[in-house]
C-alpha cells in the first residue's frame, strides 16, 4: 500500500492538452460567431444593396419628371407672352376702332370710307379674339398638365421617403436579431457547459478511477488498451464493462437536458503513428480510428442511447496529444474521446 501511494503521489498531472482543448473550444466559438456576423452583414448588404436600386430609379424618375415640368414652364411662359402681345394688340385695335367710330359719328352722312376701316377693325379684332381665345384654352391646359406633375413628383418623394423609413427599420431589425442570437448562442453555450460538467462528474464516480481514464479538457478519454485489443476494433470484455457504465449516464443525462438544446455525445477514435502492416484487417490508421468509434457508437445503441444523440468520427493518427516517438508518447496518442456538444 505505501508503495501504490508513492507511486500515486509521483505521478505527474499534465495541465497543458487541457488548456489546448480550452483554447480550441474558444476559437471555434468565436469562428461561429463570426460566421453569424459574416451571415447577417451579408443579408443586410443584400437589401441595402435592393433598397439602393429602387432608390436610384425614384431619383431617376425624379430628375425627368422635373425636366418635363420645366418644359412645359418654358411652354407656358411663351404662350403667356403671346397671349399678353394679344391682348396689348386687341386694346390698341380696340383704340383704333373707337376712335374711327368718333370720326363716324361727327359725319356720318359722308364716311363710307370710314366705314369700310371700321369693317376691316372689326375683322381683324374678332380674329385676335379668336387667338387669344385659345391661347388661354392651351394656358388652361398647361396648368392641369402642370399640377398632374407634381402630383406625381409628390407621390414619388412619398414613397421615396416610406422605402428610406423602410430602409432604417430593416437595419434596426437585423441589428436587433444579431443581438438576440448572440444571447441566444451564448445561453446554449452556458447551459451545454453546464450539462458536460455534470456528465463528467457523474463518469469520475461510475467508472473506475484509473490512470488509462481520464478527463482532457472538454473530454472523456480512454486508453484504446481499455477497450480494444492490439489493432482490432471489437471491444473487449473490460471496454464492454466500461462502456455500459458510460451508457448509464447517458442514459440518465438525456433525462435532464432540455429538448431545444440539440445535444449529441461524439466519439472520436485516434491511433499513434505507427502504421499498419497492411496485411491485416485495415489498410491504415484512418480506417482503425474510425471502426473503433463506430463500435463505441454500436455498443451505446445496443445499450439504449438514441441514435440520432450519437456520432462517430476517426482522425488516424493526425491529432496526438503527445508529441514524440517514445512508447508512452504512443499510448497516449491511442485513444478513443467522448466529447458533449451540439450538432
Amino acid at each position: 500500500m505505501s508503495l501504490a501511494r508513492k507511486g500515486r503521489t509521483q505521478r505527474t498531472v499534465d495541465y497543458w492538452p487541457g488548456f489546448v482543448d480550452a483554447l480550441s473550444t474558444l476559437l471555434l466559438s468565436i469562428m461561429f460567431l463570426l460566421s453569424v456576423f459574416v451571415l447577417a452583414q451579408f443579408l443586410l448588404r443584400r437589401e441595402i444593396s435592393g433598397k439602393e436600386d429602387v432608390l436610384n430609379r425614384l431619383n431617376s424618375q425624379i430628375n425627368e419628371l422635373t425636366q418635363l415640368l420645366a418644359l412645359e414652364k418654358g411652354g407656358k411662359q411663351d404662350l403667356e407672352d403671346s397671349l399678353a402681345n394679344l391682348q396689348a394688340s386687341l386694346a390698341s385695335s380696340e383704340g383704333e376702332r373707337s376712335r374711327l367710330q368718333a370720326l363716324l359719328d361727327q359725319g356720318a352722312g359722308s364716311s363710307d370710307a370710314a366705314n369700310q376701316q371700321i369693317g376691316d377693325l372689326t375683322g381683324k379684332l374678332d380674329a385676335e379674339r379668336q387667338v387669344s381665345a385659345r391661347a388661354m384654352s392651351q394656358i388652361d391646359l398647361l396648368n392641369q398638365q402642370i399640377a398632374a406633375l407634381r402630383s406625381q413628383i409628390a407621390a414619388i418623394e412619398g414613397a421615396l421617403q416610406a422605402s428610406e423609413a423602410k430602409d432604417e427599420a430593416s437595419q434596426t431589425k437585423i441589428a436587433d436579431l444579431g443581438r438576440r442570437l448572440n444571447v441566444a448562442l451564448a445561453q446554449r453555450v452556458q447551459e451545454l457547459n453546464r450539462y458536460r460538467s455534470d456528465f463528467f462528474g457523474r463518469l469520475r464516480e461510475i467508472l473506475s478511477d484509473r490512470e488509462n481514464i481520464r478527463i482532457v479538457g472538454d473530454r472523456f478519454v480512454f486508453q484504446s488498451e481499455v477497450l480494444f485489443p492490439s489493432g482490432g476494433n471489437e471491444l473487449n470484455p473490460e471496454g464492454q464493462a466500461e462502456m455500459a457504465k458510460l451508457a448509464t449516464a447517458v442514459l440518465d443525462l438525456a433525462k435532464e437536458i432540455p429538448s431545444e438544446i440539440n445535444w449529441v455525445l461524439r466519439v472520436d477514435g485516434h491511433t499513434d503513428n505507427v502504421p499498419l502492416s497492411g496485411t491485416g484487417r485495415y489498410i491504415d490508421n484512418w480506417e482503425l480510428s474510425s471502426a473503433r468509434a463506430t463500435s463505441v457508437v454500436k455498443f451505446l445503441i445496443s445499450r439504449g442511447v438514441p441514435a440520432d444523440r450519437l456520432a462517430a468520427a476517426g482522425f488516424g493518427e493526425f491529432q496526438p496529444i503527445a508529441e514524440g516517438d517514445s512508447p508512452e508518447a504512443r499510448s497516449q496518442n491511442r485513444r478513443i474521446e467522448l466529447k458533449l456538444t451540439e450538432k
